[in-house]
């Protein structure tokens, strides 16, 4: 089972999403670089559950615990552990689906791959997961930020059928996306998007949609040809996060129905420096960063867990009736922002090391 990424700076997650805990371990991360627990505990924060009607039910407070790595409040440069206490298990919740592998879940490849599966919540394959990821993600974004002034924001740009306005990429801030329950910075479209997403909540039903991503301050010259593109790198972390369906960067799939000379960005003269007059590379052409802004998006389903009843058969192929009792994000795209954030550091962390040990 594979459960690390990166190259330099890199991060195994681990623990099941009703066991005893969760988290990740850091290795690769440069010693003397000030972190405080703080600094972790403002994404995880974030990320948990029970933050508002649009999210689920579970309760988890989330403190992280760094068990290594860090004294002082400085890095060591040694692997830097993060535990995080589960607290609101309740493994009892799907007792009667130990038998049953659940539409759209992973307990049959799971199942069928290994031999054998968590008895609860989905395990490994379970969104809770992705608390190691943000956690690490945090170190990772405020090593990105001492070293090179690089800030990542993401936010929730569709649910649905409801489209928000896109706002500038240069200056959409994590105060905005954090304005209201959804994670839009688009005041109106937040406030349909949220009535869209408590409605399939009221019906047991659920709603996918797009986050947007923009990497601001990235230097030119991060990312290798032909398989160690910038571009490749974040595609396969964006598709690792549960839920995930789609990735695009810059002008994206809209670029299929373009001609060159329309998508071209042509290059001008910045500040004294060469740059793009427009965007649709995504601040990345041969896979390689050109010191542009690097906006991409990443589509997620609705969740598959929901309360409707739904017809499908147990391991042995008889007819089952599933209605679910547990719990569970109508729409997992306000959680799944600072999930983004925190891959796309991961990704831009692995990058920069891998450029000065080539150096």
């Amino acid at each position: 089972m594979r459960n690390t990424i990166g190259t330099v700076f890199c991060v195994t997650t681990f623990g099941e999403s009703h066991g005893a805990g969760v988290g990740a371990v850091i290795d690769g991360c440069p010693a003397n670089l000030p972190l405080q627990a703080d600094l972790i505990q403002m994404q995880l924060d974030r990320r948990r559950p029970g933050q508002s009607s649009v999210t689920t039910r579970r309760e988890e407070a989330d403190r992280v615990e760094i068990l290594s790595g860090v004294e002082q409040g400085i890095t060591l440069g040694s692997p830097i552990a993060l535990l995080v206490r589960n607290q609101d298990m309740r493994p009892g919740d799907y007792a009667r689906l130990r038998d049953i592998p659940r539409p759209s879940h992973a307990d049959f490849t799971y199942r069928t791959k290994y031999g054998v599966s968590a008895g609860s919540g989905g395990g490994r394959s379970s969104a809770r997961e992705t608390v190691g990821r943000v956690a690490a993600g945090a170190v990772a974004q405020h090593l990105l930020q001492v070293r090179h002034s690089i800030e990542v924001v993401a936010w929730v740009s569709m649910i649905g059928g409801v489209t928000a306005a896109p706002p500038d990429p240069l200056l959409v801030t994590r105060a905005a996306v954090d304005a209201n329950p959804v994670r839009c910075p688009d005041a109106e479209a937040a406030r349909r998007m949220q009535e869209l997403v408590e409605s399939a909540g009221a019906e047991g039903d659920s709603v996918g949609g797009i986050v947007t991503c923009v990497c601001r301050g990235v230097p030119v010259g991060w990312g290798e040809p032909v398989f160690g593109k910038a571009n490749a790198r974040l595609a396969g972390a964006m598709m690792s996060i549960p839920a995930a369906k789609g990735f695009d960067v810059g002008s994206g799939f809209a670029a299929a129905a373009m001609r060159g000379s329309a998508h071209n960005d042509p290059f001008i003269l910045k500040g004294g420096h060469l740059g793009t007059a427009t965007n649709r590379s995504g601040g990345i052409q041969g896979g390689i960063t050109n010191g542009e802004p690097m906006v991409f998006r990443v589509a997620f389903k609705p969740t598959a867990t929901i309360r409707k009843e739904q017809q499908t058969v147990d391991f042995n192929g008889n007819p089952v009736v599933l209605g679910v009792q547990g719990r569970h994000d109508p729409c997992v795209l306000p959680r799944a922002v600072p999930v983004v954030e925190a891959m796309a550091a991961l990704v831009l962390a692995d990058l920069m090391l891998l450029g000065e040990t080539a150096g």
